[in-house]
C-alpha cells in the first residue's frame, strides 16, 4: 500500500501541475482534447493495467519472452512504416483517440525478458559469453529507438541492462572494462549523433552558445527553477509558464513548474515521493522470493531511477536536453500506463512473497 500510495501522490501531483501549465492562466474549456482531462484518462487506465497486472502471477511471463520479445521488435519497427512525425522524431502509433510510443512499454518488456534470461543463467552471467549474449536481448531494440531518433530511452534502456547485470553478478573487473570502452567508443558516438543532438551537447557545456534557439529551453527552466525561491510563486501564478515563456512545460520540464510555483519546498517533497518509491521498488527486490522477481524489481527501479536523473538534470541545466519524461509526473499516456503497468508486476512479485497463490499456478514458475 505505501508503494500504491506514493505512485498515486506523484500522479496526482502530475495532474495538477499540468492543469497549471496548460490551462490555468487561459482558462481553457476542459474538454476530452485538454490535456488535464487526457491524462486523467491515462490515469485511470494506469491503475486498471497496474491492478491487472497485479493479479497476475508475474512468473507466467518467464516461458512467454520470447514472445514478449518479438512483440518489442515488431512495435518498434511498426513505427517507421506508420508512425506519426513530430518534431523531427518518429515515436508514436496514431490510433485515433491515442498516440502510443512502443519504446515507454518496451521499457517494461525488455526488463521481463533480460530478468528471465539472466536468472537462467545466474551461475554464468560472470562469464563474458552469456554477459554479451544477455545484451544482444536489447541490441536490436535500442538500435531501433536510437534511430526514431531517441537517445534519452536508448540511454535509459543501456543503463537498465547495466544495473541488471550487475544484479545478475558480473563481476568488478567486467565493469571496469565495459567502463573503458564506452570511453573508447566514445568519438564514434559523437559523430553518429544528429546534428541538432550535438547542438544539444555543445549548448549544455557552452549555455551563451546559441540562447534564442538549442540553448532557450534550458534557461527559461533554469530561470523557472531560480524564481520560485522557497515557498514558490504560488500555483497557477508561475511567470515563466503561465506566460508561456517555458516551452514544452507539461512533458519535458514540467519539474521547472514545479520548480517555479511550489518551490524548494514543493520540488523537495517531489523528490522525496520518487525516491520513497524508488526505495520500495528496491525493497521488492531484497523480497523477492526468486531471482526472477528479484531482477524484474531491480530493472523496473534502475529504469524510473534513470529516467528521474536524466529529467531533473535536464530541467537544472546539469546534463543536455534529451526529450525524458518525469516518471509518473510528466504529461504522456504511454509513459504513465507502461509505468503504472511496471508497478503492477512489482505488486505481484509482492502479493506471491506474502504468499498469494492463484489457483492453477504451475509449480514450475517457482
Amino acid at each position: 500500500m505505501w508503494l500504491l500510495g506514493a505512485t498515486l501522490a506523484l500522479a496526482l501531483i502530475g495532474l495538477a501541475m499540468i492543469y497549471s501549465a496548460t490551462a490555468c492562466i487561459t482558462n481553457e474549456p476542459l474538454d476530452f482534447s485538454s490535456p488535464t482531462i487526457r491524462q486523467f484518462l491515462y490515469l485511470i487506465a494506469g491503475v486498471v493495467a497496474m491492478f491487472l497486472f497485479a493479479l497476475v502471477d508475474f512468473r507466467i511471463l518467464g516461458p512467454m519472452r520470447w514472445l514478449i520479445w518479438l512483440f518489442v521488435i515488431a512495435s518498434l519497427a511498426t513505427v517507421f512504416a506508420i508512425g506519426q512525425i513530430t518534431h523531427g522524431a518518429q515515436r508514436w502509433i496514431d490510433f485515433g483517440v491515442f498516440l502510443f510510443q512502443p519504446s515507454e512499454l518496451s521499457k517494461l518488456l525488455l526488463v521481463i525478458v533480460l530478468a528471465k534470461y539472466m536468472a537462467d543463467h545466474a551461475a554464468q552471467m560472470s562469464r563474458w559469453r552469456y554477459l554479451a549474449i544477455s545484451f544482444g536481448f536489447i541490441a536490436i531494440p535500442l538500435a531501433l529507438v536510437y534511430l526514431q531518433p531517441d537517445l534519452g530511452t536508448t540511454i535509459v534502456l543501456a543503463a537498465t541492462w547495466g544495473v541488471m547485470a550487475l544484479a545478475a553478478g558480473i563481476k568488478a573487473r567486467d565493469v571496469l572494462m565495459i567502463a573503458a570502452l564506452l570511453v573508447v567508443l566514445a568519438p564514434l558516438a559523437w559523430i553518429n549523433l544528429r546534428p541538432y543532438q550535438q547542438e544539444r551537447v555543445l549548448s549544455f557545456l557552452d549555455p551563451g552558445r546559441d540562447p534564442l534557439g538549442t540553448g532557450y529551453n534550458v534557461q527559461q527552466a533554469r530561470i523557472a527553477i531560480g524564481s520560485g525561491g522557497l515557498w514558490g510563486s504560488g500555483y497557477c501564478s508561475g511567470t515563466q509558464s503561465q506566460l508561456r515563456f517555458l516551452r514544452i512545460r507539461q512533458t519535458d520540464f514540467i519539474f521547472s513548474v514545479i520548480g517555479e510555483e511550489l518551490g524548494f519546498v514543493g520540488s523537495l517533497f517531489v523528490l522525496g515521493l520518487i525516491a520513497f518509491v524508488l526505495w520500495r521498488l528496491v525493497r521488492a527486490a531484497m523480497l523477492a522470493r526468486n531471482a526472477f522477481g528479484k531482477l524484474i524489481a531491480v530493472g523496473v527501479a534502475a529504469g524510473m531511477f534513470v529516467q528521474s536523473v536524466i529529467n531533473l538534470a535536464m530541467n537544472m541545466g546539469l546534463m543536455p536536453v534529451t526529450g525524458i519524461p518525469l516518471p509518473f509526473v510528466s504529461y504522456g499516456g504511454s509513459s504513465l500506463i507502461s509505468l503504472f503497468a511496471a508497478q503492477g508486476v512489482v505488486q505481484s512479485i509482492l502479493l506471491r512473497h506474502g504468499g498469494l497463490e492463484l489457483e492453477g499456478a504451475s509449480r514450475e514458475y517457482e
